[in-house]
């Protein structure tokens, strides 16, 4: 595993498509039992190198009921994005995560990590990508249908302070899904 993080970390595969050049993040271990699939990393992510260190880790790491030192034990959790590196801003927010990383490096990632038992995945780009015809029409109607893919996917909004007003109105994620979703965490734990 430590060489195949090292050459994921030197990836250089797409730096002229990259704003601020290349520093793909990524966190896991053979032991890793929880993968979290997220987008890309943001400009703070990218500043400071560690996964999830901004507010929308901060919302995550409420969600999933853990601190820090616990979030941060790569032989509990995989912190894995779709793109590893920052993608640079668009009119709306962040550009899309880059679609080579997800195809060159996912499957072998989880090749090495035997012991994961739930991948959770943020947002549309991860779930599109692993529930494939199985995703609903939205991501509203997938989160609503977690329990059909909560023996090994569980879908989540991703944790965004920009999804805020997605979480008001769809009170049954706080209701239903987070609760579900600290249960899962504490069992595995």
């Amino acid at each position: 595993m430590h060489d195949l993080l090292h050459e994921i970390r030197n990836c250089t595969e797409c730096v002229n498509k990259l704003p601020l050049g290349a520093n793909p993040i990524v966190q896991a271990s053979i032991h890793s039992k929880i993968a979290i699939i997220g987008q890309a990393p943001g400009i703070a992510v990218h500043q400071s190198g560690v996964p999830w260190n901004d507010k929308s880790g901060d919302n995550l790491r409420g969600w999933l009921g853990v601190e820090k030192e616990i979030f941060y034990n790569e032989n509990i959790f995989a912190l894995i994005p779709m793109g590893f590196c920052y993608p640079g801003t668009g009119k709306s927010g962040d550009l899309p995560p880059m679609k080579i990383c997800a195809p060159l490096w996912h499957e072998k990632l989880f090749q090495m990590m035997q012991d994961a038992e739930l991948t959770i995945l943020l947002g549309q780009y991860a779930q599109r990508y692993y529930l494939g015809k199985a995703a609903k029409k939205s991501l509203t109607q997938t989160v609503q249908s977690f329990r059909d893919y909560s023996s090994e996917f569980l879908p989540l909004p991703h944790p965004s302070p920009r999804n805020n007003i997605w979480q008001s109105k769809n009170p049954w994620f706080k209701e239903e899904v987070l609760p579900f979703l600290k249960s899962r965490i504490s069992d595995i734990l």
